[in-house]
């Protein structure tokens, strides 16, 4: 019924029609005009705005508007009215603002906000956001916001996922540039490759998203977009260390070639040295692995795509990563697949590029082909078990757009998707009986078709999206993904936003469940994994208010995702095994969010959001908590600049509900865990001083220093029958002191 219901959505989707003014936003610099991403648009007198995209571009909606002056204001030049008039096509040119008396310049807004534009509720986590924080790599950049929950999946070695409606990470899709560059074994460390120092915002959408990316968001979507090297600092320099001595390094450098200047291009570089063994909580095992990583990254742009003709993007990127972690007299050199010394040690080189090639033929076609790919090889080991791994993925992307009546947008298109996933297994002692080692191949090879249309409806009061794709899996044929998403703007102030729709995914079972290696499970396989698929459906409202030097956001929203197939290791009915099936049966997430977000005269931001998970399954009509999902969570931040902009003083709070874990309670009594955690909040904070083209900033994490107490099972006999690392659900490593040091040229 739901897909009738989306499939009649889409046909009706192609039947109406409004009208909006589009334009670019420029700046004079040096070297003439050049865009000005993250510029800020609205019509005077009213709260009706929007942000310029990493483009220029920027749309605005003509509903209701009386006063056709537009007001552009961007940091460092000077606020610009422009009276629009019937003009559907605007370009916007603001001057270098003077450092002179009487010059009025543009104070950004709030850092982070919800895109005003966008269909879907899309948050947005700007550059200014990212620098509250030390955010050396991708899981350090939500400690902000509410929507995204970075959680620990090996304490051992410190992986991390990025969790949306409390569902594992695996479900929310991860873009670079909108590609799909984070999936199977990438998933695991990869949210730890890309540095805050490369990004430039991050887009993050909960539910139903656009068929174009795919079919794999489930239960939401995170799209990084990397620093446009047009316009970006010259040269970009930024060192940190914290209190365990682990060091990080970053450089950037942008510059433009060629004859015409046409091609722009950013270099960057990312290097972090290992961290001192520590261990305070006494149990034996490092406290923080031994970090070594380098990365290169070299991303190219030509042209632009908002102008007729052809224009380009693409990027190459090499990691190459090491983690040591384990008890404290553990070398990997002698110790390495030991049964006397425990110790864990990942080791990877990763390569992956992608190009966008785009040909703009006028105002109404266009054509582009997105093409990614990587390879990925990793040599691991967990104690006595021995895991190689090597992945290459491919994804192409060819897309027509064509604006086919008056705003009127339809994309169009078809995709191939391609991956050979080889894994290895071995145990160096067969003392735990352990049945599962062998040789694993996973394969995907997806060819696939979608079709979105954009309208307008009521002098864009409403604006859908109605999209679907259909897609072939080599083993389990064809599967539709319908998706449609719906704006409505009630006034100046209120948008309410409804979604719905499918998605899909491949299992990668070890690269995405590294701890079924870890623990001394056995596994066990009662059947052929199919690809999980889950329905989700959403709403929001938004409400956007100026009251004096006063502005604000108040938002809500709620989640709901059904899977019709669903896995998940079974760590209960056995606690020395993990038992490996489909899960047909009911499994239901809903999630509820309320924040609020207000700026008090341009200096002092206050954020704080309210989060309600209920993440179930039905199990022989038993209502069971699925683990490591807290019911209840709050977060506050508080963020106050100078007058002058040198001081800045940051703080962020965490609390946590209390989760449902791993039922251990069958262990003998000194292995068995309770079967809930305990409730527990972080404070974080940071002090930053700006003196010209250097930034001064240190802080503390967790700064009550908490850490859940025990969090590895069984710490003294790492080779025994009961180790287990699957019930951490707290801090481990308690507090984290920092200081670092950011140089930029602009």
């Amino acid at each position: 019924m739901r897909g009738w219901i989306l499939t009649a959505l889409i046909l009706y989707g192609y039947t109406v029609q409004a009208q909006t003014i589009k334009g670019k936003l420029f700046g004079m610099g040096e070297n003439g005009r050049e865009i000005l991403p993250g510029g800020l648009i609205h019509w005077l007198g009213t709260s009706t705005g929007t942000s310029v995209n990493e483009n220029g571009v920027f749309e605005l909606p003509l509903s209701n508007i009386k006063d056709r002056r537009i007001v552009a204001a961007m940091t460092g030049y000077t606020t610009d009215t422009i009276t629009v008039g019937d003009k559907p096509y605007i370009t916007i040119v603001l001057q270098r603002a003077a450092n002179v008396l009487g010059t009025v310049t543009v104070s950004d807004r709030s850092s982070e906000q919800i895109s005003a534009m966008e269909v879907g509720k899309t948050e947005i986590i700007s550059q200014r956001e990212l620098t509250k924080a030390a955010c050396c790599d991708l899981a350090g950049c939500f400690g902000t916001q509410a929507s995204v929950q970075p959680q620990t999946t090996n304490v051992i070695t410190n992986a991390q996922e990025l969790r949306i409606l409390g569902l594992s990470g695996v479900y929310n899709q991860v873009l670079l540039d909108g590609m799909p560059m984070i999936q199977g074994l990438t998933y695991t460390y990869g949210v730890s490759t890309y540095p805050g120092s490369i990004v430039n915002n991050i887009y993050v959408s909960k539910g139903t998203s656009s068929v174009l990316q795919g079919y794999e968001s489930i239960s939401g979507q995170i799209n990084l977009i990397s620093r446009p090297p047009e316009n970006t600092e010259r040269l970009y320099l930024n060192g940190y260390m914290n209190s365990f001595g682990e060091k990080h390094v970053n450089a950037n450098a942008s510059f433009s070639a060629g004859r015409q200047k046409h091609w722009n291009s950013l270099l960057a570089v990312h290097m972090v040295q290992p961290a001192n063994r520590t261990d305070r909580n006494e149990d034996g095992f490092m406290d923080l692995p031994l970090l070594t990583r380098y990365m290169g990254y070299n991303r190219w742009d030509y042209a632009n795509e908002a102008v007729n003709g052809l224009s380009f993007q693409g990027a190459i990127r090499a990691v190459y990563e090491s983690r040591t972690g384990g008890q404290m007299r553990y070398e990997p050199e002698t110790d390495k697949g030991s049964h006397i010394v425990y110790g864990q040690q990942v080791q990877y080189m990763q390569q992956e590029l992608y190009a966008k090639p785009r040909y703009r033929i006028n105002d109404d076609h266009s054509l582009s082909l997105s093409v990614s790919g990587f390879v990925h090889n990793q040599d691991s080991w967990f104690g006595t078990t021995s895991y190689k791994g090597l992945q290459q993925n491919m994804y192409a992307n060819l897309q027509h757009d064509w604006l086919w009546h008056d705003r009127h947008l339809l994309k169009y298109g078809l995709s191939y998707r391609y991956q050979e996933l080889e894994e290895t297994i071995r145990f160096t002692d067969t003392t735990l009986l352990r049945t599962y080692a062998g040789d694993y191949i996973t394969q995907l090879r997806v060819p696939g078709a979608f079709a979105e249309n954009t309208f307008h409806w009521k002098d864009d009061k409403v604006v859908l999206i109605t999209g679907v794709r259909v897609d072939k899996h080599q083993t389990w044929g064809v599967y539709v993904t319908p998706r449609a998403l719906v704006k409505y703007q009630a006034g100046d102030h209120h948008t309410l936003r409804i979604s719905a729709g499918r998605g899909w995914r491949q299992v990668n079972l070890f690269s995405e469940q590294l701890n079924l290696l870890i623990s001394s499970r056995d596994i066990v396989f009662a059947g052929p994994l199919r690809p999980e698929a889950a329905w989700n459906w959403g709403l929001s409202h938004t409400y956007r208010f100026t009251a004096g030097s006063t502005s604000g956001t108040i938002s809500g929203d709620f989640y709901s995702t059904h899977f019709t197939n669903q896995f998940f290791p079974d760590y209960d009915s056995d606690p020395t095994r993990a038992i490996i099936n489909n899960f047909t049966g009911t499994s239901w997430s809903g999630g509820a969010q309320a924040d609020v977000s207000l700026t008090f005269f341009g200096r002092l931001d206050v954020r704080a959001a309210y989060n309600y998970l209920d993440v179930y399954r039905v199990i022989k009509a038993e209502k069971v908590r699925l683990p490591f999902t807290p019911r209840n969570r709050l977060m506050a931040a508080v963020s106050y600049r100078t007058a002058n902009k040198k001081w800045q003083a940051d703080c962020n709070m965490h609390w946590f509900d209390r989760m449902r874990l791993p039922d251990t309670r069958s262990n003998p009594e000194p292995y068995a865990r309770p079967l809930y955690s305990v409730p527990w909040y972080t404070v974080n904070v940071q002090l930053t001083f700006r003196w010209r083209k250097l930034d001064i900033y240190g802080g503390c994490e967790n700064l009550a220093n908490y850490t859940q107490p025990d969090p590895i099972i069984s710490a003294a006999d790492p080779f025994g029958k009961y180790f287990d690392i699957s019930s951490v659900w707290g801090p481990t490593r308690g507090r984290e002191l920092y200081i670092g040091v950011r140089y930029s040229i602009k």
